[in-house]
C-alpha cells in the first residue's frame, strides 16, 4: 500500500517509521533538515528497549511523492491549510485522508447523527472553507493518537509511552465501513494498537480532557510530571476533565466510551517528565493550537449551557502568554 505521511514530526514519524518497517511503501512530506535526515536514512523510532526503521521517500513537494493510497495527516491543526495545494496530487480516486490532529477537528460537523445538538460555529478551523474543498468530506477519516513522541534529531524520534500507544480510527459518520476495518487490521499488523472505536467523537474528547490537563504545562513551564506531584495542580487538572466530561455528555458524546489505551491506564516515568506539545510549541516559538484545543471546547460549552470556568481561565492565559509571543491570534 502506497502511504504518505503529510507532516513528518515526532506524531508522523512515529507512524512512518512503523508502516516502513512493516514493508508498506511509506512516502512523506517534510521540511529543512528533518526532510534531509529521512532522505538520507530513513525514519527510525526508539520505542522502549526496541527500534522500528525503513527507507522512506521524502519531500518537500507533494507533486513529486504522487498519488497515494492513504495519507496520514499529522500537522498541527495551525499548519492543515498547505493540505490546499497538497490534496491534488496526493490524490487518486480512492485516497482516504487520515486526519490525526489535536482538538476539535475540522471535520467534526461530517455526518455528525441528527439526534445530537449542533455544534458551535466551526468556521475558524478551517478559514475560507480552504480544507472543505480539497477534501472531500468521503476521504475524510477522523483519527485520535495517544502517544508520547520527540523528534530528537533528524528523521529520529524517542517514544516515552512504550506499551501505551493507540491510533483511534473512524468514519466521521460511524457507520462500519471495509476501509476503516482493513486500515485498522494493518496498523495493528504494523504494531500501531488501533482497537474498533463506535464513536469516533468519544476519542476526540477523550483525547480532549488530556490536553486540557497537559495545557497547564504550559503557565507553570513545567513537564507533565507537576501535574501529578501537586495536589493543587492534580485537583485543578481533575477539575478541568469534570468540565470537559459535561460539556461533552451535552454534546451527546460520552468519553468514558472511547478506547482504553494498553497498559490499564498506568503513566510512565518517561512520559510524566516529557513535555507536552503545546508547552513545547510556547518554548521554541511555534504556532500553537489554542483554538482547536481550548478556544473551540469553551465555544461548545457556552452553546450548550454548561459553566466551565476552569477550562474558560485556563483559555484566556494560555491565549494571552500565546498572543504576547505573535504564536495565537483569536480570529
Amino acid at each position: 500500500m502506497r502511504i504518505c505521511i503529510f507532516g513528518a514530526g515526532a506524531v508522523g514519524g512515529h507512524i512512518a517509521a512503523k508502516l516502513a518497517a512493516a514493508g508498506h511503501e511509506v512516502s512523506a512530506v517534510a521540511r529543512g533538515a528533518n526532510l534531509a535526515g529521512i532522505q538520507a536514512k530513513g525514519f527510525a523510532l526508539r520505542e522502549g528497549a526496541r527500534t522500528f526503521a525503513g527507507r522512506v521517500r521524502a519531500s518537500e513537494e507533494a507533486s513529486e511523492l504522487g498519488a497515494q493510497d492513504v495519507v496520514f495527516v499529522t500537522t498541527k491543526a495551525t499548519a492543515l491549510a498547505a493540505l490546499e495545494n497538497a490534496a491534488p496530487s496526493l490524490s487518486h480516486a480512492e485516497t482516504a485522508f487520515v486526519f490525526v490532529q489535536n482538538g476539535i477537528p475540522w471535520w467534526y460537523a461530517h455526518g455528525l447523527s441528527g439526534s445530537l445538538p449542533s455544534p458551535p460555529n466551526l468556521s475558524s478551523l478551517d478559514p475560507g472553507g480552504v480544507l472543505a474543498r480539497a477534501v472531500a468530506p468521503w476521504r475524510v477519516i477522523g483519527a485520535v493518537v495517544y502517544s508520547s513522541n520527540d523528534l530528537v534529531a533528524p528523521g529520529e524520534v524517542l517514544n516515552h509511552s512504550a506499551g501505551r500507544n493507540m491510533l483511534v480510527i473512524g468514519e466521521p459518520d460511524d457507520r462500519r465501513s471495509p476501509r476503516i476495518e482493513a486500515l485498522r487490521a494493518l496498523l495493528s499488523a504494523a504494531e500501531l494498537h488501533s482497537p474498533p472505536a463506535p464513536d469516533i467523537r468519544a476519542a476526540v474528547w477523550d483525547k480532549l480532557l488530556l490536553n486540557f490537563g497537559s495545557t497547564l504545562c504550559v503557565p507553570i513551564g513545567e513537564p507533565i510530571r507537576a501535574l501529578v506531584e501537586d495536589p493543587r495542580l492534580h485537583a485543578l487538572r481533575e477539575r478541568l476533565f469534570a468540565e470537559g466530561r459535561a460539556i461533552a455528555h451535552a454534546h451527546g458524546v460520552r468519553p468514558e466510551d472511547a478506547p482504553r489505551r494498553p497498559g490499564a491506564g498506568k503513566q510512565t516515568s518517561g512520559s510524566t517528565h516529557h513535555k507536552p506539545s503545546m508547552l513545547q510549541d510556547y518554548e521554541l516559538g511555534r504556532p500553537m493550537e489554542v483554538e482547536a484545543i481550548l478556544a473551540l471546547p469553551c465555544a461548545f460549552a457556552r452553546s450548550a449551557g454548561v459553566d466551565a470556568p476552569a477550562l474558560e481561565t485556563l483559555t484566556a492565559v494560555t491565549a494571552r502568554l500565546a498572543a504576547r509571543k505573535g504564536l495565537y491570534s483569536p480570529p
